[in-house]
């Protein structure tokens, strides 16, 4: 892996230290409008339980914590550094809107490979610019699919600067056991969704 590349990942992919910690700033500032744009297309109600893999700085989370107020919210990130920002701005989220936070957050270090949640846990899945860093697309799909309830809805997320390519990413998630994939394209990036039968 090229030196350019390796910083990237640290910065953005894989966040460590302090190229992690100013990466998780920029993610914060810039993929605000197009997180809420993927939450939008998962139709959230007030007491669904959403997972988010590859959480990053914490902003959808904070996002999904006020649009459930009688739901909770869940995630996997493998850096410490985007736990910690993930962390302190959930808690301040909830604290401007004055919604408790315990027992309605669980976040967690951790992989899409092997996500520390019980079997059709969670209403709702998503993962926004993250899909592309992991090592097994598929078996990342797969445990997605496992902690979600039946019927429960899935959405992939990719901005243009993700590197991810479109063509494919429907087969992914159909091959990983999902139904009914579609790709929602606007100029803020592209969406995959699909749903657990």
């Amino acid at each position: 892996m090229s030196l350019g590349r390796r910083l990237l990942m640290r910065a953005f992919g894989r966040p460590q230290g302090w190229l992690g910690r100013v990466g998780g700033v920029v993610m914060a500032r810039m993929n605000t409008d197009r997180s809420a744009w993927v939450t939008d297309l998962l139709d959230i109600r007030p007491t669904d339980g959403i997972l988010e893999v590859g959480f990053g700085p914490g902003v959808v989370i904070a996002q999904l914590l006020q649009l459930v107020p009688d739901g909770s919210v869940a995630g996997v990130d493998p850096s410490p550094e985007m736990l910690a920002q993930a962390q302190r701005r959930t808690a301040r989220a909830a604290a401007a809107v004055d919604l408790p936070q315990v027992g309605r957050v669980d976040l967690r270090e951790g992989t899409a490979a092997s996500l520390p949640f019980a079997d059709g846990r969670f209403d709702k899945a998503l993962a926004i610019n993250s899909m592309q860093v992991w090592p097994d697309a598929i078996g990342g799909l797969r445990e997605i699919a496992r902690v979600l309830k039946r019927d429960g809805t899935v959405a992939v997320g990719f901005t243009p600067q993700s590197g991810q390519p479109r063509a494919g990413i429907t087969d992914t998630l159909i091959a990983a056991g999902f139904i009914e994939a579609r790709l929602v394209e606007t100029n803020r990036g592209f969406c995959a969704l699909a749903r657990k039968p």
